[in-house]
């Protein structure tokens, strides 16, 4: 009992010095920054992830920024990506994003989604499947107290509302827990990523011999719909698929 205790201990003290470390380096990374010396100040962002396995949207927009500037169109687009994924309601993100693609040479149309289940897709993407499962407990506090009214209750009239308002809190824990379960599904299933390589050929096959489909550029966003030893097929937002060398791009959701 003694061990595991200190072995706790020992856990929160390195987890709080890790945080202090953090801190401090992201504290100087952006005064580098400030002094325009973006290439340091990116080592120091690069380390706080890495090393202190830590990130936040602040840190993946400076260094977003700090990669603009120097002109590198893939990591930017990829920060600013990881950034909007912590924080998808920043305007200063979306912003800095839509000039960091228009650095990228491809053009890819979006197609629309169209249908209900588009229509119910995005209502279940306006939250994240944690705060789906946390209106699911505050919904389920209110059916207690409900039923706590409901048996207490002695007059008909406010035993029928609270009866009533019962089964009205009942159907939207259950919503909750479905969209907080699609919203889970869809992190697993939708797996975006940033062509890192200046140039590369997209095969009809996984295959080095195989055909060329078509010709991407850095910066391009893809979805990975599957792996297959050291090839990926990717989707564009236009609905092009092809099979991709899996080091050309990087998953934003590792």
């Amino acid at each position: 009992m003694m061990k595991q205790l200190i072995y706790i201990l020992v856990l929160i003290t390195n987890f709080g010095f890790a945080q202090n470390n953090a801190k401090k380096q992201f504290d100087d990374a952006n005064e580098l920054y400030r002094k325009e010396k973006y290439t340091e100040a990116i080592q120091k962002y690069e380390s706080i992830v890495t090393k202190d396995k830590l990130e936040s949207a602040e840190l993946y927009f400076n260094l977003g920024n700090c990669y603009y500037k120097l002109g590198k169109i893939a990591p930017s687009i990829y920060n600013f990506e990881k950034a909007l994924l912590l924080n998808p309601n920043d305007e200063a993100i979306e912003t800095n994003l839509h000039f960091a693609q228009k650095m990228a040479i491809d053009d890819i149309k979006v197609v629309p989604e169209v249908g209900f289940s588009n229509f119910i897709y995005k209502i279940i993407a306006v939250y994240s499947y944690n705060t789906w499962a946390w209106i699911a407990v505050s919904f389920s506090i209110f059916f207690l107290l409900f039923f706590i009214g409901y048996y207490f209750s002695s007059r008909t009239i406010t035993k029928r509302i609270f009866f009533v308002g019962m089964f009205v809190l009942l159907a939207f824990i259950i919503i909750s827990v479905v969209f907080a379960f699609l919203e889970k599904r869809f992190e697993k299933t939708i797996r975006p990523a940033i062509v890192f390589e200046e140039v590369v050929n997209v095969k009809s096959e996984p295959r080095t011999a195989s055909e060329n489909t078509f010709i991407l550029h850095e910066g391009t966003k893809v979805y990975v719909k599957e792996t297959l030893d050291n090839w990926k097929r990717i989707q564009l937002t236009d609905k092009t698929e092809g099979w991709i060398k899996k080091e050309a791009i990087k998953e934003l959701k590792e």
